[in-house]
C-alpha cells in the first residue's frame, strides 16, 4: 500500500473513533443493527411528518412560492393527513415483498397496487386502470400507455426502497427498475430511482450534499431529470443562501409537464424533475436543519405535501430518528401505531418491516453480517439506462373548454378535427346515482375513417381516470376523431372537457 492510502486509511480510522458509524476503510463501513433501525425509523418518521406538514397548501400554489402561509405540525395534522397515498403505497409494496420475498415479480406489485382499496391518482391511478385491463409492467408505466409516465408517482413510493437497501444502492436500483416501471418511465422512473438511492446512501453518509451527489449518479447524464437536479446543485453552490434564487432559475428552465392531462399548457406541474428538484432545494439549503428542509420543500410550491415528505424522510434517515426535533416526535407518536388505510400495517409495523427487508437484502447482497453489527463494502453506483417519455413531442393547444361536451345515450358521439402527431382527451363518466351505482362506459375511437380502439370508461371512484382517449403515435398531418359511446345507458354520460394536441417537436 503506498504512502497516501495508508495516511487516508489512517484519517478514516481516526474518524471513526467519534461516529457511531465506523469507517473500517474507505470502502467499508459498520453499522450496528440498533443504528440501521433508528435510520429507517427516521426515513418512515421523516416523510410522514413532512406529507402532514404540506398537505394542507398541496397544489395550492401553481408555479409560485407559498412564502406568507403559515405551516404547522401537531397531533391534529398527524390524525388528519397521515393516511396518505405518500405513506401507503411503500406499504403495499413493502408488503408484496414480505409475502412473496425479494424475488416478487413486477407483475405481484403491480396486482397489489391495482387490486388495492385506496385511492389513487397520476401515474398510480393510471397503472390501475391499465393492470385491470391486460396491460401488465413494464407497459403498463410506459408513455404509450401511461400519459402520466413522467409524473411523480414513483418518486413518491421509492422510499420503502432505500430503506430497505442500506448502503447498498445498486440493490436498490435493481429493485427500483422492477417496481418503478409499473407506475412510470424515463423522468417520472428516474424520480424514484434518485430518491431510493438517496435513502440507501443515508445509512454511509453523514452530509445531504455528498448524499445528492452520489445519488444523481445513478440517473444517466444526458437525461432532463439529470440535467435540472444537476442544475439545483451548482445554483446551490454559485449561491448557498438564497433558495428563491435557485428556485427562479429552476423555474424558468425545467417548469415543463409534457402530458399530465391536468398539467398539459397549464400551471399545475406533478413532473418528478422538477418536483424532486424542490426537494433538494429543500435539503441543500435546509442545511440539515428538520423544520427548515420541510418548510423550504414545502414553500417551493406544487406538489407542496410530496415533496416535503421526501425531504423529511431522507433528513430523516441520515440523522436518525432519535434525532428528529421532539415537537414532531410527539405529535407523531398519536398515529404511529395506528393501521394505515386499507393496509395490514401501522407506522410502527412498517419500521420492523422494513428492517427485516434490509437484512434479508443486505445478505443477499452478500454484506458481513453478526448477531448485532453490519459490515457494508461499499460498490460505486452504475447508472441506470436512459430512456425517454413523449420523444420528440412537445404539447401546443387544447381544442375544446372546461366547461367541455357531454356525450348522452341521446347524443352519444362527439367529433372534431386537429393538426398534430397526438391527441389526449380529458374527460371522465358521470352517473345519477338515483338510476345507477356506477357504469363502465366504452367508447368506439375514430380516427380518420378507421376504429382505432375501444376505450372502457370507468364512473367508479377507485378506477375513476381523467382521460377518456390519448394517442402519441399518429402521423403529423390533419386528422378528424369522432368518438360514439358503443353502450349507451339512461343515467351516465361522459364529460369531455379538453383536448389537447401535440406536435413533432423541432430538433
Amino acid at each position: 500500500m503506498n504512502v497516501n492510502k495508508l495516511i487516508l486509511l489512517s484519517i478514516a480510522l481516526m474518524i471513526s473513533c467519534n461516529n457511531e458509524k465506523k469507517i473500517v476503510n474507505l470502502n467499508t463501513f459498520t453499522l450496528s443493527k440498533s443504528d440501521i433501525l433508528d435510520k429507517i425509523k427516521g426515513g418512515w418518521a421523516g416523510q410522514t411528518i413532512g406529507v402532514c406538514f404540506g398537505q394542507p397548501t398541496e397544489f395550492s400554489y401553481y408555479g409560485l412560492m407559498q412564502d406568507h402561509v403559515k405551516l404547522k405540525f401537531d397531533s391534529a395534522s398527524a390524525v388528519d393527513y397521515f393516511n396518505n397515498d405518500d405513506i401507503y403505497v411503500d406499504v403495499i409494496y413493502a408488503d408484496v415483498i414480505e409475502r412473496l420475498g425479494l424475488e416478487a415479480p413486477a407483475d405481484s406489485f403491480a396486482t397489489a397496487l391495482a387490486y388495492s382499496k385506496v385511492g389513487l391518482a397520476h401515474a398510480n391511478q393510471a397503472c390501475r386502470y391499465n393492470v385491470k385491463r391486460g396491460i401488465m409492467p413494464p407497459q403498463s408505466g410506459h408513455w404509450k400507455n401511461n400519459p402520466h409516465a413522467d409524473d411523480l408517482d414513483f418518486q413518491i413510493n421509492a422510499d420503502f426502497i432505500g430503506l430497505m437497501s442500506p448502503g447498498i444502492p445498486n440493490s436498490a436500483l435493481k429493485i427500483a427498475d422492477k417496481v418503478g416501471h409499473i407506475v412510470n418511465y424515463g423522468d417520472g422512473w428516474y424520480g424514484g430511482v434518485f430518491i431510493a438511492a438517496c435513502y440507501s446512501l443515508a445509512f454511509v453518509y453523514d452530509d445531504v450534499e455528498t448524499v445528492l451527489k452520489e445519488a444523481l449518479k445513478a440517473i444517466p447524464v444526458e437525461s432532463e431529470f439529470y440535467k435540472c437536479i444537476n442544475a439545483v446543485i451548482d445554483l446551490h453552490k454559485k449561491n448557498p443562501t438564497d433558495w428563491k434564487y435557485t428556485w427562479f432559475e429552476i423555474e424558468k428552465k425545467f417548469n415543463e409537464d409534457i402530458a399530465c392531462s391536468e398539467g398539459t399548457l397549464r400551471g399545475f406541474n406533478i413532473d418528478a424533475k422538477i418536483n424532486s428538484a424542490y426537494v433538494v432545494i429543500g435539503l441543500l439549503y435546509g442545511e440539515g436543519d428538520f423544520t427548515k428542509t420541510i418548510e423550504i420543500a414545502t414553500r417551493c410550491g406544487q406538489d407542496s405535501d410530496c415533496n416535503p415528505a421526501s425531504a423529511g424522510g431522507i433528513l430523516g434517515a441520515i440523522k436518525g430518528y432519535k434525532n428528529i426535533p421532539d415537537n414532531y416526535l410527539t405529535a407523531l407518536k398519536v398515529i404511529e401505531n395506528r393501521k394505515l388505510n386499507n393496509t395490514r400495517y401501522s407506522l410502527s409495523e412498517a419500521y420492523q418491516l422494513s428492517l427485516k427487508h434490509s437484512l434479508i437484502n443486505l445478505e443477499k447482497a452478500n454484506q458481513k453480517i453478526t448477531d448485532s453489527i453490519v459490515t457494508i463494502t461499499y460498490a460505486d453506483i452504475v447508472p441506470v439506462p436512459f430512456e425517454k417519455s413523449f420523444e420528440n413531442l412537445i404539447p401546443t393547444h387544447n381544442i375544446g373548454n372546461w366547461f367541455g361536451n357531454v356525450i348522452t345515450p341521446d347524443k352519444n358521439n362527439l367529433e372534431f378535427d386537429f393538426e398534430g402527431a397526438g391527441i389526449l382527451i380529458r374527460g371522465t363518466s358521470l352517473v345519477i346515482e338515483s338510476k345507477l351505482k356506477e357504469y363502465t362506459h366504452l367508447i368506439e375511437i375514430n380516427i380518420d375513417n378507421q376504429i382505432i380502439d375501444t376505450m372502457a370508461v370507468p364512473s367508479f371512484y377507485l378506477d375513476k381516470i381523467n382521460e377518456v382517449y390519448w394517442n402519441f403515435e399518429l402521423e403529423q398531418k390533419n386528422h378528424h376523431l369522432k368518438m360514439r359511446i358503443v353502450n349507451p345507458a339512461d343515467g351516465a354520460w361522459v364529460k369531455v372537457t379538453e383536448s389537447t394536441v401535440f406536435n413533432k417537436r423541432n430538433k
